[in-house]
């Protein structure tokens, strides 16, 4: 009884600290709370206490933005999600205050990583029902938009998060839209406006841009002056009269005489 006394005073601190934004007091509590889950039994209480001290780990680790803290506490919360659903029946749904936000988050790390066959393979363990809440419907969504290549709209999702917590995987997306974006301007534009620029690429106004061009795209050229930007032409590749044909058929059937005498 002291144990799980002792775990609820710890778990309810690992919370204020997630709720306060300290990361660094969060990690402490986690790894403390960590510990005692050592020795907890295998009672749903147990259980309850320890996902939900996963799921705030999680949340830590989005903030922290460690991305492999975050994997593990997922990984070690599979465990008890099963554990508890085992326990679950018609009358009876077990569920953790912060499941569908974390789940929600894992699909939007593997979206983000372009690890699409396993971002289908988490969908195929949840129900329909699961899969409509707000959290986990998001990256769904998203997904779809990027397949069918409508980045205009993802871009837009960037701006009505389910959670703040997904800023950080949408900041990650919108910079990889933006950076197909940019590539398939650059190769059909010689030039475009400023402005024009600023709203198809969703930024905010020309800084913005501006400081965009610097840190990812330092081969466009700014005129301030026409306030155009202008693309360098891509450096022309071989052309087939560049393929030394004659000399190459030349070395084939010397190649191929030599087989025959071998042979």
């Amino acid at each position: 009884m002291e144990q799980l006394n002792n775990a609820k005073a710890l778990l309810a601190d690992l919370n204020a600290k997630v709720d306060a934004g300290d990361i660094e007091g969060g990690k402490a509590a986690l790894s403390e709370m960590k510990i005692l889950m050592l020795d907890f039994s295998g009672s749903e209480t147990c259980a309850m206490i320890a996902a939900s001290a996963l799921e705030l780990g999680a949340l830590v680790s989005i903030a922290d933005q460690d991305l492999e803290s975050f994997s593990r506490n997922v990984a070690q919360l599979k465990s008890y999600y099963s554990f508890l659903s085992s326990l679950e029946s018609n009358n009876n749904n077990i569920k953790t205050p912060k499941k569908y936000l974390v789940l929600g988050l894992n699909l939007m790390h593997l979206l983000v990583e372009n690890n699409l066959s396993e971002f289908h393979a988490e969908l195929e363990l949840l129900s329909s029902k699961e899969a409509s809440t707000p959290y986990i419907s998001f990256p769904i969504n998203l997904e779809r938009q990027l397949m069918v290549g409508s980045y205009d709209e993802v871009l837009k999702s960037a701006t009505h998060v389910p959670d703040a917590s997904y800023t950080f995987f949408m900041d990650n997306l919108v910079q990889t839209v933006r950076d197909s974006i940019a590539d398939c301007v650059e190769v059909s534009y010689k030039t475009m406006k400023i402005d024009d620029a600023v709203q198809l690429m969703k930024f905010d106004n020309r800084d913005e841009l501006l400081e965009y061009i610097k840190e990812c795209r330092d081969d466009w050229i700014v005129d301030e002056m026409s306030e155009e930007l202008c693309f360098q032409l891509p450096s022309e590749g071989a052309k087939a009269s560049d393929i030394p044909s004659h000399k190459l058929i030349a070395q084939t059937l010397s190649y191929a005489t030599e087989l025959e005498r071998i042979v």
